[in-house]
């Protein structure tokens, strides 16, 4: 049972930020804010959704990429992170599991997700 007074913060830090709806195997471009000594500037981040975690202001959720060489780069974002500035889906996945941790052993053709037609 969640205090009545922590329940109304979370829910204002909910309702305050503006998030498109997305499930595992979209493709998003994140920007990530990255703060370098004493200057701030927005990375992009782009990858496959494979795990969505949580609720309210707990939800976090997996990105995975494949980064220089082939190596695979997984990150964990928290949903309401003051770091992440915008979130964009480039492509809604057509998947038939909630998490697509089987996609780390899988490389080239055999990792590709097949998108959702609407």
């Amino acid at each position: 049972m969640k205090n009545k007074y922590i329940a109304a913060f979370e829910a204002a830090q909910v309702a305050e930020k503006n998030i498109p709806m997305f499930r595992a195997g979209d493709t998003l471009r994140l920007g990530v804010e990255i703060k370098e000594g004493e200057k701030k500037r927005v990375q992009n981040f782009e990858g496959i959704v494979i795990a969505l975690k949580g609720e309210g202001v707990s939800n976090t959720f997996t990105i995975r990429k494949i980064g220089a060489n082939g190596v695979g780069v997984e990150r964990i974002f928290p949903l309401y992170s003051d770091s992440l500035k915008t979130i964009e889906v480039l492509r809604c996945g057509r998947v038939r599991r909630a998490k697509l941790y089987y996609l780390r052993a899988l490389t080239g053709k055999a990792a590709k997700i097949k998108e959702l037609r609407k």
